[in-house]
């Protein structure tokens, strides 16, 4: 669930349902998907959304808020939210690769901390996420247009928000112990014992996720965009000094002994509360601008009028399909966490893999199997192609379907669908392609440094081969619902996603009773995949059903075509990998910086390839997608 970006609650969260929305920006119309599961993304901001954007419904008070900006403004303040969330995702990647360094990547206190450190995150949206961002937001927004800049209602909401939040974190806190029982499946004592200290340390976060977003919220209604988006980096910043200080203190991860017998009370207190003082700092930073805008916000009580019983229908099924995919998050997350105690037994010679562990050691059998962070690791790398390339151009389209349908010209929104699916299929047909290529250098990226990274770096790459076949359909899916979220129709993908998280949670606890428990991180992903492609098939069915066709058949057309491109491509990139021993245990799997070469060279490879075999194709779909490039970068348009 999850993923490295530690910015702004999750979150795709942790992002483990397939779509789990992660709002950010209700629309008028949750981030994997938001982070979520069917299409969520982690929040920007939880531990493992390294730095994926959080994709809510799109429009809602982003657009309200944009609009009363001039052309000249929007752009500065797109340039400056996307550096922000650049340069965070860049420093949650790095955050990520040095926490598995540090306590290892497919290891029992890498699983136990990150389980301690995701939920937080996920019971903040549970919580006030969903109130706080489609409730009080637009009245946030419609409050800054009075005489007094909304600084009576601001002052209201921050006081409300912090006694609320303060409440709820400290009986959150208080039952961190049955908390993390529920949550977690077949732990050990020893193992929940120290999952509660670290939970004690981490569930604060719950109070400052809250605040973070309340404050950020407050400074988007008056356009001071650039603090919301830039103060994840100073979280990040602080992650970073936290592990590299639990480096030269404690050392690196090494395979070999007890790692939770051998555990002390300072590497919890350094690890857990380092962390919880990032995502303090990046609440507190947010201060700053806010006293720049002049309010002169101050406690304020009596909260009749606060908009809380006026969400209105769109809202409700916005907080419906937001709650959908955290409870998601969390029960599939609670299957995934049994792989943890099922590796220490397969690893024991006196266990079910005894023969495996006598042959190959206990240490590498346990480093194999994939558990939450391996799982959180892989969604937040396969999602970053959407954040990347995909939402960006989805958030320009969905003005052009807004005015459309409202305008009551279908067609014109039928031709702005098909123009989008069309233009994501140059990215992401390519990104899946390159994903699968590069699914074991990547895995290695993050597999830590130990003796047993290797085979870490495998459980990672084979999650990430089962999770980029989703990619594309993941993609097209979220950006068809968003025709509905245009309409002013939040109900559809409301029952669309209630419906994926219940077969998700169907298919999932159904199969646990089926296969061995260490194998629940490949059934998890193997059934995200399988709803993102259920997903865009209902979506596509539905858009059709309402509005017509959009040009389905030059749009399949499209996507054989790159991804005809993008397999002759990936079969460059895979050969270049070869010749670099990636597929005989050499070069590549020495260490994380061979690694890091080898995604840089096979990457670049198979991106050149591909765009010289679309450029040979003339497909008129490459000059839409690097256009807004080509206006920035003299010659790549040629």
């Amino acid at each position: 669930m999850s993923r490295t970006d530690r910015t702004a609650p999750r979150t795709t969260g942790s992002a483990t349902g397939p779509d789990a929305p992660v709002p950010a920006a209700p629309a008028s119309a949750p981030g994997d998907g938001t982070t979520g599961g069917t299409g969520a993304e982690p929040a920007a901001g939880s531990p493992t959304a390294a730095g994926t954007s959080r994709e809510t419904a799109p429009g809602g008070t982003g657009a309200v808020t944009t609009a009363r900006l001039d052309a000249g403004s929007t752009a500065r303040a797109s340039a400056i939210m996307a550096a922000g969330t650049l340069v965070s995702r860049v420093l949650g990647f790095v955050r990520t690769a040095l926490l598995a360094v540090a306590i290892g990547s497919t290891a029992m206190v890498a699983d136990i901390f990150e389980s301690a450190n995701t939920i937080p995150n996920i019971i903040y949206m549970l919580l006030a996420g969903g109130v706080f961002n489609v409730v009080l937001v637009p009245q946030l927004i419609k409050a800054a247009k009075k005489p007094d800049q909304g600084a009576d209602y601001t002052s209201r909401l921050i006081t409300l928000a912090v006694i609320v939040m303060a409440a709820a974190t400290l009986v959150v806190t208080l039952a961190a112990a049955p908390i993390m029982q529920a949550l977690t499946s077949n732990w050990s004592p020893p193992m929940l014992a120290l999952g509660t200290a670290f939970a004690l340390w981490t569930f604060p976060q719950i109070f400052f996720y809250g605040l973070y977003a309340v404050l950020g919220q407050v400074l988007n209604a008056h356009g001071r965009f650039g603090a919301y988006m830039w103060a994840p980096v100073a979280n990040n910043v602080v992650a970073i000094a936290v592990i590299s200080l639990y480096l030269v203190l404690f050392g690196s991860f090494n395979a070999r002994g007890d790692q939770l017998a051998e555990w002390s009370t300072a590497q919890t207190v350094l690890l857990a509360g380092g962390h919880t003082v990032g995502i303090v700092v990046q609440a507190l930073v947010l201060f700053l601008p806010l006293r720049g805008l002049g309010l002169g916000l101050r406690p304020r009580f009596g909260w009749r009028g606060m908009g809380l019983r006026s969400t209105g229908k769109l809202a409700g099924y916005t907080l419906v399909t937001m709650m959908a995919g955290n409870v998601v998050n969390l029960l599939v997350a609670r299957l995934v966490s049994g792989a943890t105690e099922a590796r220490a037994s397969l690893g024991d010679p006196g266990g079910p893999g005894g023969g495996a562990a006598g042959e190959l050691g206990g240490a590498v059998v346990e480093a194999s199997i994939p558990g939450l962070y391996a799982l959180n690791t892989a969604q937040l790398i396969t999602v970053l192609p959407h954040s990347v390339f995909v939402l960006s151009l989805a958030t320009v389209l969905f003005n052009q379907l807004t005015r459309s349908l409202h305008d009551r010209d279908v067609p014109e929104a039928l031709r702005t669908v098909s123009l989008g699916l069309r233009s994501f299929a140059v990215p992401m047909m390519f990104s899946t392609v390159l994903v699968l290529v590069l699914a074991g250098p990547l895995g290695r990226v993050f597999g830590g440094s130990s003796a047993t990274a290797a085979a870490s770096g495998v459980a990672i790459g084979q999650l990430l081969v089962l999770l980029a076949l989703g990619m594309p359909f993941r993609s097209a899916h979220i950006y068809l619902m968003r025709v509905f979220y245009a309409a002013e129709n939040a109900r559809i993908p409301m029952l669309v996603q209630v419906g994926t998280a219940a077969c998700t949670l169907a298919i999932a606890y159904v199969g646990s009773l089926f296969i061995p428990t260490w194998t629940m991180a490949y059934l998890i992903v193997a059934v995200f995949t399988l709803l993102h492609v259920a997903q865009f098939a209902a979506a596509h069915v539905l858009v059709r059903r309402h509005y017509g066709d959009y040009g389905s058949g030059r749009v399949l057309d499209t996507y054989l075509r790159t991804g005809l491109a993008a397999v002759v491509s990936g079969l460059a990139g895979a050969l270049v990998l070869w010749a670099m021993g990636g597929f005989s245990g050499g070069f590549p799997w020495a260490s994380i910086t061979g690694a890091l070469v080898t995604c840089a060279v096979v990457g670049t490879v198979t991106a050149v390839v591909y765009l010289v075999l679309l450029r040979a194709m003339r497909l008129p779909e490459l000059a839409a997608f690097l256009g807004p490039l080509a206006r920035r970068i003299p010659g790549l348009g040629r």
